[in-house]
Protein backbone atom coordinates (compact mmCIF):
# COMPACT_ATOMS: atom_id res chain seq x y z
CA UNK A 1 0.00 0.00 0.00
CA UNK A 2 1.49 3.03 -0.70
CA UNK A 3 -0.50 6.49 -0.39
CA UNK A 4 1.71 9.35 0.38
CA UNK A 5 2.33 12.10 -2.68
CA UNK A 6 5.70 12.79 -5.68
CA UNK A 7 5.51 11.62 -2.87
CA UNK A 8 1.75 10.13 -1.89
CA UNK A 9 1.01 12.57 -3.12
CA UNK A 10 3.63 13.16 -3.78
CA UNK A 11 3.73 14.73 -4.03
CA UNK A 12 4.25 14.55 -5.67
CA UNK A 13 4.20 15.31 -6.90
CA UNK A 14 7.00 17.95 -9.86
CA UNK A 15 7.11 21.66 -9.10
CA UNK A 16 6.65 24.42 -10.95
CA UNK A 17 7.64 28.34 -11.02
CA UNK A 18 5.53 30.80 -12.58
CA UNK A 19 7.27 34.34 -13.40
CA UNK A 20 4.78 36.95 -14.42
CA UNK A 21 5.76 39.85 -16.10
CA UNK A 22 4.02 43.02 -17.82
CA UNK A 23 3.18 41.13 -20.89
CA UNK A 24 2.69 37.89 -19.78
CA UNK A 25 3.42 35.25 -17.44
CA UNK A 26 6.24 32.42 -17.49
CA UNK A 27 6.40 29.33 -15.83
CA UNK A 28 8.87 26.88 -14.77
CA UNK A 29 8.20 23.14 -13.02
CA UNK A 30 11.24 21.52 -11.44
CA UNK A 31 10.13 17.61 -10.95
CA UNK A 32 11.49 14.33 -11.20
CA UNK A 33 8.99 12.01 -9.85
CA UNK A 34 6.57 10.52 -6.59
CA UNK A 35 4.96 8.48 -5.87
CA UNK A 36 6.66 10.80 -4.00
CA UNK A 37 7.10 13.07 -5.01
CA UNK A 38 6.53 16.01 -4.88
CA UNK A 39 7.04 17.76 -6.09
CA UNK A 40 10.82 19.13 -7.72
CA UNK A 41 13.43 22.01 -8.99
CA UNK A 42 17.03 23.84 -9.80
CA UNK A 43 19.70 26.69 -10.35
CA UNK A 44 19.01 30.20 -9.67
CA UNK A 45 17.15 31.48 -12.15
CA UNK A 46 18.79 35.31 -13.80
CA UNK A 47 15.02 37.09 -13.55
CA UNK A 48 14.01 40.52 -12.96
CA UNK A 49 13.90 41.34 -9.68
CA UNK A 50 10.10 42.57 -9.68
CA UNK A 51 8.79 39.14 -10.88
CA UNK A 52 6.66 37.26 -8.68
CA UNK A 53 6.83 33.67 -8.75
CA UNK A 54 4.24 30.70 -7.89
CA UNK A 55 5.16 27.31 -7.39
CA UNK A 56 2.48 25.18 -8.88
CA UNK A 57 2.80 22.28 -6.40
CA UNK A 58 1.70 24.27 -3.45
CA UNK A 59 0.66 27.14 -5.19
CA UNK A 60 2.63 30.08 -3.33
CA UNK A 61 3.59 33.94 -4.92
CA UNK A 62 6.40 35.45 -4.09
CA UNK A 63 6.56 39.91 -4.11
CA UNK A 64 9.89 39.07 -5.84
CA UNK A 65 11.89 36.35 -6.81
CA UNK A 66 14.90 35.13 -5.02
CA UNK A 67 17.46 34.00 -8.00
CA UNK A 68 20.06 32.33 -5.04
CA UNK A 69 18.31 29.37 -4.30
CA UNK A 70 19.77 25.67 -5.83
CA UNK A 71 18.18 23.11 -4.06
CA UNK A 72 13.97 22.69 -4.12
CA UNK A 73 12.95 20.46 -1.06
CA UNK A 74 9.28 19.32 -0.95
CA UNK A 75 7.85 17.58 2.35
CA UNK A 76 4.57 16.09 2.20
CA UNK A 77 1.87 14.38 5.02
CA UNK A 78 -1.07 12.57 4.45
CA UNK A 79 -3.52 11.41 7.03
CA UNK A 80 -6.66 9.04 6.78
CA UNK A 81 -9.28 7.64 8.43
CA UNK A 82 -8.92 4.48 7.37
CA UNK A 83 -6.02 3.74 9.51
CA UNK A 84 -3.33 5.15 7.29
CA UNK A 85 -0.63 8.01 7.62
CA UNK A 86 2.33 8.45 4.93
CA UNK A 87 5.07 11.21 4.68
CA UNK A 88 7.18 12.24 2.10
CA UNK A 89 10.24 14.29 1.04
CA UNK A 90 11.44 15.35 -2.40
CA UNK A 91 14.55 16.93 -3.38
CA UNK A 92 15.39 18.49 -6.76
CA UNK A 93 17.96 19.88 -9.01
CA UNK A 94 18.57 21.57 -12.52
CA UNK A 95 21.52 20.39 -13.37
CA UNK A 96 21.94 21.98 -16.98
CA UNK A 97 20.64 25.28 -15.81
CA UNK A 98 18.20 27.94 -14.42
CA UNK A 99 14.88 25.59 -13.71
CA UNK A 100 13.01 28.74 -15.45
CA UNK A 101 14.12 27.75 -18.80
CA UNK A 102 13.51 24.02 -20.44
CA UNK A 103 16.23 21.54 -19.57
CA UNK A 104 17.34 18.35 -17.38
CA UNK A 105 16.08 17.32 -14.30
CA UNK A 106 16.76 14.94 -11.53
CA UNK A 107 15.28 14.04 -8.51
CA UNK A 108 15.83 12.16 -5.47
CA UNK A 109 12.22 10.74 -3.53
CA UNK A 110 11.84 9.23 -0.03
CA UNK A 111 8.62 8.17 1.48
CA UNK A 112 7.69 6.23 4.36
CA UNK A 113 3.83 5.35 6.47
CA UNK A 114 1.97 2.94 7.84
CA UNK A 115 -1.11 1.72 7.02
CA UNK A 116 -3.78 -1.39 8.51
CA UNK A 117 -6.04 -3.40 7.47
CA UNK A 118 -8.85 -6.19 8.24
CA UNK A 119 -6.72 -9.57 6.72
CA UNK A 120 -9.70 -11.94 5.41
CA UNK A 121 -7.19 -14.51 5.15
CA UNK A 122 -5.76 -14.42 8.82
CA UNK A 123 -8.99 -13.05 10.59
CA UNK A 124 -7.12 -10.35 12.37
CA UNK A 125 -6.26 -6.88 11.76
CA UNK A 126 -2.97 -6.61 9.82
CA UNK A 127 -0.37 -3.38 10.39
CA UNK A 128 1.75 -2.90 7.12
CA UNK A 129 4.70 -0.59 7.08
CA UNK A 130 6.24 0.82 3.85
CA UNK A 131 9.74 2.75 2.91
CA UNK A 132 10.43 3.68 -0.47
CA UNK A 133 13.17 5.68 -2.45
CA UNK A 134 13.47 6.90 -5.96
CA UNK A 135 16.07 8.47 -8.37
CA UNK A 136 15.02 9.48 -11.67
CA UNK A 137 16.11 11.59 -14.43
CA UNK A 138 14.25 13.61 -16.54
CA UNK A 139 13.35 16.79 -18.89
CA UNK A 140 11.27 19.30 -18.57
CA UNK A 141 9.72 21.88 -21.33
CA UNK A 142 8.34 25.32 -20.44
CA UNK A 143 6.51 27.66 -22.41
CA UNK A 144 5.06 31.18 -21.41
CA UNK A 145 2.04 29.77 -19.58
CA UNK A 146 2.40 25.96 -19.39
CA UNK A 147 4.80 23.45 -18.22
CA UNK A 148 5.36 19.66 -18.99
CA UNK A 149 7.87 17.20 -18.02
CA UNK A 150 8.50 13.77 -18.20
CA UNK A 151 10.63 11.66 -16.07
CA UNK A 152 11.90 7.98 -15.79
CA UNK A 153 14.29 5.87 -13.06
CA UNK A 154 14.08 3.29 -10.51
CA UNK A 155 12.68 2.71 -7.03
CA UNK A 156 13.40 0.87 -4.26
CA UNK A 157 10.90 -0.40 -1.93
CA UNK A 158 10.01 -2.41 1.10
CA UNK A 159 6.88 -3.84 2.45
CA UNK A 160 6.49 -5.78 5.57
CA UNK A 161 3.72 -6.94 7.80
CA UNK A 162 3.04 -7.40 11.12
CA UNK A 163 1.83 -10.72 10.43
CA UNK A 164 1.78 -13.17 7.15
CA UNK A 165 -1.27 -12.57 5.57
CA UNK A 166 -1.21 -14.71 2.23
CA UNK A 167 -4.49 -12.48 0.96
CA UNK A 168 -1.34 -9.82 0.05
CA UNK A 169 1.02 -10.35 -2.48
CA UNK A 170 2.34 -6.32 -1.69
CA UNK A 171 5.17 -7.52 0.87
CA UNK A 172 8.80 -7.84 0.72
CA UNK A 173 11.44 -5.76 -1.17
CA UNK A 174 12.48 -4.91 -4.43
CA UNK A 175 13.86 -2.69 -7.14
CA UNK A 176 11.30 -1.44 -10.06
CA UNK A 177 11.33 0.42 -12.95
CA UNK A 178 9.55 4.08 -12.42
CA UNK A 179 8.11 6.49 -14.46
CA UNK A 180 6.37 10.33 -13.97
CA UNK A 181 5.06 12.98 -15.68
CA UNK A 182 3.68 16.51 -14.37
CA UNK A 183 1.56 19.04 -16.35
CA UNK A 184 0.95 22.52 -15.23
CA UNK A 185 -0.99 25.65 -16.81
CA UNK A 186 -2.63 28.91 -16.43
CA UNK A 187 -5.96 28.73 -18.70
CA UNK A 188 -6.45 32.81 -17.95
CA UNK A 189 -4.89 34.73 -14.71
CA UNK A 190 -6.64 33.99 -12.12
CA UNK A 191 -7.04 30.10 -12.66
CA UNK A 192 -4.37 26.97 -12.80
CA UNK A 193 -4.66 23.58 -13.41
CA UNK A 194 -2.23 20.93 -12.53
CA UNK A 195 -1.55 17.03 -12.78
CA UNK A 196 0.76 14.53 -11.89
CA UNK A 197 1.06 11.11 -12.18
CA UNK A 198 3.38 7.82 -11.87
CA UNK A 199 3.98 4.27 -12.18
CA UNK A 200 6.20 1.63 -11.05
CA UNK A 201 6.66 -1.75 -12.09
CA UNK A 202 7.61 -3.23 -8.28
CA UNK A 203 4.16 -3.63 -6.93
CA UNK A 204 2.64 -2.24 -10.22
CA UNK A 205 1.94 0.68 -7.92
CA UNK A 206 0.53 4.01 -9.26
CA UNK A 207 -0.43 7.74 -8.30
CA UNK A 208 -2.25 10.12 -10.26
CA UNK A 209 -3.61 14.09 -8.78
CA UNK A 210 -5.65 16.03 -10.50
CA UNK A 211 -6.02 20.19 -9.50
CA UNK A 212 -7.97 22.96 -10.85
CA UNK A 213 -8.01 25.98 -8.69
CA UNK A 214 -9.09 29.61 -9.18
CA UNK A 215 -7.24 32.73 -7.66
CA UNK A 216 -9.20 34.18 -4.19
CA UNK A 217 -6.41 36.41 -3.06
CA UNK A 218 -3.22 36.89 -4.24
CA UNK A 219 -0.69 33.61 -5.38
CA UNK A 220 -3.69 31.73 -2.96
CA UNK A 221 -5.74 29.19 -4.88
CA UNK A 222 -8.77 26.86 -3.83
CA UNK A 223 -10.42 24.46 -5.88
CA UNK A 224 -11.10 20.78 -6.49
CA UNK A 225 -8.59 17.57 -6.49
CA UNK A 226 -8.88 14.34 -7.40
CA UNK A 227 -6.44 11.49 -6.77
CA UNK A 228 -6.12 7.54 -8.01
CA UNK A 229 -3.30 5.19 -6.28
CA UNK A 230 -3.07 1.80 -5.85
CA UNK A 231 -0.77 -1.29 -6.14
CA UNK A 232 -1.38 -5.31 -6.28
CA UNK A 233 -3.26 -5.62 -3.44
CA UNK A 234 -5.34 -2.15 -2.98
CA UNK A 235 -7.08 0.42 -4.94
CA UNK A 236 -8.05 4.08 -3.47
CA UNK A 237 -9.73 7.20 -5.11
CA UNK A 238 -10.05 10.50 -2.99
CA UNK A 239 -12.30 13.68 -3.84
CA UNK A 240 -11.27 16.78 -2.21
CA UNK A 241 -10.36 20.53 -1.97
CA UNK A 242 -7.32 22.14 -1.61
CA UNK A 243 -5.93 25.58 -0.60
CA UNK A 244 -2.58 26.55 -2.44
CA UNK A 245 -0.61 29.55 -1.91
CA UNK A 246 -0.26 29.95 1.89
CA UNK A 247 3.27 31.61 2.47
CA UNK A 248 5.15 31.47 5.86
CA UNK A 249 7.98 33.13 5.22
CA UNK A 250 10.06 31.27 3.01
CA UNK A 251 7.87 28.35 3.53
CA UNK A 252 5.28 27.66 0.61
CA UNK A 253 2.04 25.39 2.14
CA UNK A 254 -0.73 23.64 0.35
CA UNK A 255 -3.48 22.22 2.14
CA UNK A 256 -6.12 19.38 1.32
CA UNK A 257 -9.31 17.66 2.92
CA UNK A 258 -11.80 15.16 1.47
CA UNK A 259 -13.49 12.11 1.07
CA UNK A 260 -11.38 8.88 0.53
CA UNK A 261 -12.84 5.18 -0.86
CA UNK A 262 -10.43 2.01 -0.66
CA UNK A 263 -11.05 -1.18 -1.80
CA UNK A 264 -10.14 -2.85 1.65
CA UNK A 265 -11.23 -0.26 3.56
CA UNK A 266 -14.24 1.09 2.56
CA UNK A 267 -14.81 4.81 2.81
CA UNK A 268 -13.43 7.63 4.65
CA UNK A 269 -11.66 10.62 4.89
CA UNK A 270 -7.93 12.37 4.51
CA UNK A 271 -6.26 15.28 4.83
CA UNK A 272 -3.05 16.55 3.76
CA UNK A 273 -0.45 18.94 4.06
CA UNK A 274 2.26 19.91 1.80
CA UNK A 275 5.23 22.71 2.12
CA UNK A 276 7.96 23.66 -0.04
CA UNK A 277 11.10 25.59 1.14
CA UNK A 278 14.22 26.39 -1.08
CA UNK A 279 18.22 26.49 -0.97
Amino acid sequence: MSVAPESEEGAAVGTFIRHRTNRGLRRSVLAAAVSLTGADQVIAADLPANQGAVDWYTGAQQQAVDDSWAVAVDGSTSVTSNSSAFGSLTVTASPGGPPTQSGVRVRVEALAGTYSYPGQAVASRVTGYQQEGALLTGYEWIWRDAALAGFIGFNVRSNQLSIPDPGNPVVGTGVGLKVAGSFYANPTDRTMVSAYGSYSTKFNAYYSRFRVGYMVADGVYIGPEALFLGDDFFRQYRVGAHLSGVTFGPVQMSIAAGYVNDRVQGSGYYSSVEARAKF
